[in-house]
């Protein structure tokens, strides 16, 4: 079974007007969130085979919390396309993973995000908050198919969620 993690990048500072907005850096609260996520997420999922970000700062630091949290640290991709992404380009790094890989988190930023979760399932998220976590399971097993595939929702999180 495939599955697809989106999540958004944690809480982003807005303290340097002279900053561009692709080198923001998370601020202290999504310092906080990140890590916490990150292992909210290990202990519904056991294993990530990809972790895939925009390389916009805060989106590559919070991919790295995730990461680190798998062990994986070293193993993240970045892909500029997924900075101020569309629903399209969402489908084409999905439908060019690997098909070795069954589970995939993918790290992003609004609107895009909250537009491609929308369109995935019955499930709606109006806006996808910080550091929130989005889980699909298309049914297929080539990432090739995803588009088409039926997708089920599987969970959201979120910092603010409560937590079982």
């Amino acid at each position: 079974m495939k599955t697809i993690i989106l999540i958004r990048h944690a809480k982003s500072s807005w303290g340097s007007p002279t900053l561009q907005d692709f080198d923001r850096p998370l601020n202290e609260r999504g310092l906080h969130d990140a890590p916490i996520m990150a292992k909210r997420l290990h202990e519904r999922i056991p294993s990530i085979d990809a972790f895939i970000t925009s390389p916009a700062k805060r989106a590559l630091t919070t991919a790295t919390f995730f990461a680190a949290e798998f062990n994986k640290k070293n193993e993240i991709i970045q892909l500029p396309k997924l900075y101020e992404p569309t629903v399209n380009v969402f489908y084409q790094v999905i439908q060019n993973a690997d098909n070795n890989w069954n589970t995939i988190a993918l790290f992003a930023h609004n609107p895009g995000i909250s537009e491609f979760v929308n369109e995935l399932t019955s499930t709606r998220i109006d806006n996808m908050p910080t550091c929130g976590i989005f889980v699909v399971n298309p049914e297929t097993d080539d990432w090739q198919s995803f588009k088409k595939a039926n997708k089920k929702f599987s969970f959201f999180d979120s910092p603010k969620s409560p937590v079982d």
